[in-house]
């Protein structure tokens, strides 16, 4: 094959996944900041799991980084140099792995901590492993098959890994949302910080899944380097889909405030609903209405009868939140 078309199978989309790489590496940076400035009250274990995501995250991007500019720069007119992988790229598929690994790892404690099922929890903790292997057996199997020509050979380790982390990541996308929905009680207050929380954690969970899913079928379907367009940014899309995760918290609180927001909250009501800065007072009025007609009605007759006056109303409470939101707000 002559050498400007292993450039355009090859490189072209290993330059056009490391720009992708490349920004979604820098919205990470802003998110990572965001999280450490946000919540330093978060528990050490959960600041250290953000802080490896960070660490490996900015190493991915540093050797695809690296292997861009030495292939492209350092080796241009070079067909020997260009025509096979080294060790600097075989490092992508394990790096995606590990990192796709601890962010499903994560989101598996989160479903321990919601549902209490130790069989779901389980093979979710089993296929987030195998799918971490599949992905460092296929950088040991560019490591052994570095020729770009070859890369077909080892289909089985990148369907296995693939296949697997999508399956991960919709199972446990489709477990919280089965798991939330079923904590609605029916006021609207609350039901709507529910509804955010599904949103978000289909949008976070489903949009690896999916971008997995095309990587596993490009790779399949174009014995090319078209795969690694998306290949190259799904490390980049885990640690996000983790700090977004984490940095949402502060829009699920309801009818409680943390340390320093309690303190800067002056004398608000503990009965107001939290979205950030912003406080809407749960939607009950036609509750409470209702409640106080009936009210005045027994005492217009309770007057007629006695003569006396009855003690007022109590108050009608607002909807407390449900244990689905309590858990929730805590990871």
């Amino acid at each position: 094959m002559a050498l400007h078309n292993f450039a355009q199978v090859a490189h072209g989309p290993i330059l056009i996944g490391t720009i992708f790489n490349t920004v979604l590496y820098g919205i990470s940076i802003a998110q990572t900041f965001m999280y450490f400035q946000t919540y330093k009250n978060d528990r050490l274990w959960m600041k250290l799991v953000v802080l490896f995501v960070f660490v490996a995250d900015t190493l991915n991007s540093v050797f695809d980084i690296e292997y861009t500019y030495n292939s492209l720069v350092n080796h241009y007119n070079d067909p020997g140099a260009i025509q096979k992988a080294n060790w600097v790229f075989a490092t992508d598929p394990a790096m995606t792995a590990i990192i796709g690994t601890v962010v499903q790892l994560f989101f598996s404690w989160r479903v321990h901590v919601l549902t209490h099922s130790n069989l779901a929890v389980g093979i979710l903790v089993v296929g987030a492993i195998i799918s971490g292997l599949g992905g460092v057996a296929t950088s040991i199997a560019i490591g052994m098959v570095p020729m770009w020509l070859d890369f077909q050979k080892f289909k089985i380790p990148v369907i296995v890994w693939l296949t697997v982390s999508a399956l991960v990541d919709s199972s446990i996308t489709a477990i919280l949302v089965w798991h939330l929905r079923g904590h609605k009680r029916g006021f609207k207050a609350s039901d709507d910080i529910l509804d955010r929380i599904i949103r978000l954690t289909v949008q976070t969970g489903m949009i690896t899944s999916i971008w997995a899913i095309v990587d596993l079928a490009v790779y399949l379907s174009i014995p090319t380097g078209v795969h690694l367009i998306f290949n190259f940014a799904l490390s980049k899309l885990y640690s996000n889909s983790l700090l977004s995760s984490l940095n949402s918290r502060g829009g699920w609180k309801y009818g409680t405030q943390s340390g320093e927001e309690s303190s800067s909250a002056g004398n608000r009501r503990p009965d107001v609903l939290t979205f950030g800065s912003s406080a809407v007072r749960p939607e009950v009025f036609i509750d409470v209405e209702s409640h106080e007609m009936a009210h005045a009605d027994e005492t217009e007759d309770k007057k007629t009868l006695t003569g006396s006056t009855p003690p007022p109303p109590r108050p009608a409470r607002s909807p407390r939140p449900t244990s689905a939101m309590s858990a929730m707000s805590k990871v």
